[in-house]
């Protein structure tokens, strides 16, 4: 980072801080103690009990937890804390499922390493929580079981579903023979998909450090004097952690501004809406963003097939045409218009679609859209009042991020014991949600915001400027916050 800016953002910070009363020593100790808790949402409104109380003994039944991710380990773990007598069972095939996704992003930058994210399941199980080290294939809701890929059936008097994603890599041309995936387990098939292509994606932890090997060679590329052309892609699906796909362009383009191979790099960015983001002050302030670093974007292009030799992305660009004048209605008819076009790539960043896992979507469990319904706030499937669904796989609006679990699985554990209990739900989950959204090496614009689609800052400073103090929040704080606070049931 150019240190001349560091100095001009520090002195900004300084003033900032000074008009709230509030020193950078003392925003310092701030972000160092408590910092990550403000990052994942600590200063909004409580959505659910914080306060500690005694252990339920009349909540009694088998609870089934199905993934043993983010999510659904720190639902075990609270749960353990909540309960006196618990029986919790939670399935996951995946060794490293509780690796810290959010690291990727960092990986695919080359500040990270891969080890740097690995943990190992089995260390995280909470105690007296049981373990089935296997995959849930079929979901039998009416009669309350689930079966797995090795033949089991698991019956469960509550259900909690927290499976998250797959990443739908067969629904692109030209990638078809790849299937789907998750971000944790084997992925080798990806790889060796796009082996030598210059097609990359963070949404795996391996795939996040071929990113980082990819992108040095085109910035060499770039440097030596060529034109080089860096495309970055977001999807027609929800996605986790919507940021994701920009930041590796902001970090993409500081690596190039380091290596001095900027002027040579045209950095592209082709999300399939009609904005930034969702929230109308965050998306303008990154357009304005945008504009500063001499980036190029195109709204309405969905990624829909990649010829890998020739390294050509194709995209569905769509716009809306006037039509006929409507006399009776007194207004134009709007055409939907659509077509494929073809887009040069030197460095290709895909970020894919992403689904509910076949397992869900074909199940009673799941929606027409294949997510599990759940009423937004309690959490509790809106048909299988015995059932609740956290996390990416829950259909909620926005919400798929860890800052989003870290509110949704203190609600859901209230409110489930409160079923259990026989007593009325009444935990709220309020739709909160945060982006840690970098934008250089050393700099974080922190986007949180609610269903209000209004911004929600737990800090008191500006949301909508890039600030260091939100760094060493994402890059230190973090982390351990997620991996020895909410994974223990306490943060």
């Amino acid at each position: 980072m150019d240190y001349k800016y560091l100095n001009n953002m520090l002195s900004e910070m300084d003033k900032d801080l000074a008009s709230k009363g509030m020193s950078r020593r003392e925003a310092m100790k701030l972000a160092g103690i408590s910092g990550a808790g403000l990052l994942m949402g600590a200063g909004t409104n409580a959505e659910a009990s914080t306060e500690e109380a005694p252990a339920s003994s009349a909540a009694k039944g088998r609870i089934l937890i199905v993934g043993g991710g983010l999510a659904g380990m720190s639902t075990a773990a609270r749960l353990t804390l909540n309960l006196k007598n618990p029986d919790i069972t939670v399935i996951e095939p995946s060794k490293l499922s509780v690796s810290y996704q959010p690291g990727q992003t960092l990986i695919g930058a080359g500040i990270w390493d891969e080890d740097d994210i690995a943990y190992n399941r089995d260390d995280f199980v909470p105690d007296g929580v049981k373990l089935i080290e296997d995959k849930v294939i079929g979901f039998t809701p009416q009669k309350n079981f689930v079966t797995t890929a090795k033949g089991q059936k698991v019956e469960y008097d509550y259900l909690i579903v927290a499976t998250g994603v797959q990443l739908d890599w067969e629904s692109i041309e030209g990638l078809e023979e790849v299937g789907r995936g998750y971000s944790t387990g084997d992925n080798s098939k990806l790889l060796k998909h796009l082996e030598g292509s210059g097609v990359c994606s963070i949404y795996t932890a391996e795939g996040a450090t071929k990113t980082w090997e990819e992108m040095q060679k085109y910035i060499a590329q770039a440097k030596s004097g060529k034109k080089t052309k860096f495309v970055f892609t977001h999807p027609a699906t929800p996605i986790k952690c919507g940021g994701a796909p920009k930041k590796i362009m902001y970090l993409t383009n500081s690596r190039l501004k380091e290596a001095d191979a900027r002027e040579n790099a045209e950095l592209t960015f082709y999300p399939n809406g009609g904005a930034m983001f969702g929230v109308p002050e965050y998306h303008d302030a990154i357009l304005e963003q945008f504009k500063r670093e001499d980036f190029k974007w195109h709204y309405r292009h969905n990624l829909v097939g990649v010829e890998l030799k020739n390294k050509i992305a194709v995209f569905d660009s769509k716009w809306q045409e006037k039509g006929e004048w409507d006399p009776v209605l007194k207004e134009y008819e709007v055409i939907a218009k659509h077509e494929r076009i073809k887009v040069p790539y030197d460095f290709l960043h895909i970020s894919p679609p992403m689904v509910a896992p076949r397992e869900v979507r074909e199940s009673d469990l799941g929606s027409a859209a294949g997510f599990v319904p759940v009423n937004k706030e309690t959490l509790q499937h809106v048909q299988y009042k015995n059932i609740f669904a956290i996390g990416d796989v829950a259909a909620v609006p926005m919400g798929k991020t860890g800052g989003s679990v870290r509110k949704q699985y203190k609600v859901l554990v209230d409110n489930l014991i409160a079923k259990m209990e026989g007593k009325p739900l009444k935990a709220k989950y309020g739709g909160y949600t945060v982006c840690p959204l970098i934008t250089d090496i050393g700099t974080v614009m922190l986007a949180e915001f609610d269903w209000t689609v209004k911004p929600t800052p737990s800090f008191p400073l500006d949301p909508l400027v890039e600030r260091w103090v939100f760094w060493l929040m994402k890059v230190y704080a973090l982390k351990p916050m997620t991996m020895y606070g909410m994974l223990s049931g306490k943060a």
